[in-house]
């Protein structure tokens, strides 16, 4: 019994961390985007650029039959045709391939321009906030006398009260280069210390 409600409280404390249900999250759109992005594509950009390619089939139908073909006939408009059996005939299908890496490509591109435009979107919003002031901020302003309504003004203050607050960085620590100079110093000291003759 405590071995059940041990691995229960285990598997509670598992999926109730945060970067598990951010990856659920993050599957679950990926997977609706990555849907998106196939359509667009597939159903969109790959026609045309087989309508720019031309013939019946498109990019799909480009292929290199490997020696005789093996034909069958099929009923087309009333009317029995000869037609290539695919199924039984030996062939490299290079339209299928290309098709595939264009494909990619696309989607990549898609990608690509999508995450592009989020992360532009997103810097112009922090450009935005940048410099506007918080809760606290006004309140420091306030005291200062800035005027709230003047915005050039707010900002200018706002970053000069940032600057002001900015912790100092900490200091540099000394390279490897540098502890060991510092150690062989100290070790040369202590030799010649050593060595020196007892005074009588």
């Amino acid at each position: 019994m405590k071995r059940i409600k041990k691995f229960f409280s285990d598997f509670k404390a598992f999926i109730s961390r945060g970067n598990v249900l951010d990856l659920a999250v993050g599957v679950i759109i990926g997977g609706a985007f990555s849907a998106i992005v196939t359509a667009l594509a597939n159903k969109i950009l790959m026609p045309l650029i087989n309508w720019a390619i031309g013939g019946a089939g498109g990019l799909e139908a480009a292929r290199t039959i490997l020696g005789n073909p093996v034909y069958t006939t099929e009923l087309v408009n009333g009317e029995m045709v000869k037609v290539i059996n695919w199924d039984a005939t030996l062939y490299i299908d290079w339209g299928a391939f290309i098709s595939a890496i264009v494909d990619f490509l696309l989607i990549a591109l898609i990608l690509f321009l999508i995450i592009k435009a989020i992360m532009n979107a997103k810097n112009l919003a922090n450009k935005a906030v940048e410099g506007h002031p918080t809760h606290e901020e006004r309140k420091v302003l306030k005291e200062q006398g800035v005027d709230m309504k003047d915005h050039a003004a707010v900002k200018k203050a706002t970053l000069e009260l940032r600057e002001k607050n900015k912790p100092v960085p900490p200091a540099p620590k000394p390279t490897q280069e540098e502890l060991l100079t510092g150690i062989l110093e100290e070790l040369k000291k202590q030799n010649t210390t050593e060595r020196k003759p007892a005074k009588k």
